[in-house]
């Protein structure tokens, strides 16, 4: 098992790269390309930081 402090950090990747993601879908938006790709990525992304998120509150309660 992770140690809240991986936990914590691997969370505060995946936002980045939400983030950013994010930023690229704007962008793709704006010179009317295909954001498809781009937009799985982000739906990937919210559930692997949902996941994160309740390892987190799993680690938490056990300390």
């Amino acid at each position: 098992m992770k140690t809240v402090q991986q936990l914590e950090n691997e969370l505060a990747e995946l936002k980045s790269d939400f983030i950013r993601i994010q930023g690229d879908v704007e962008k793709i938006e704006t010179i009317g390309g295909n954001v498809a790709k781009a937009v799985e990525q982000l739906d990937a992304l919210e559930k692997e930081i949902a996941d994160v998120r309740n390892q987190l509150r799993e680690a938490l309660a056990e300390t």
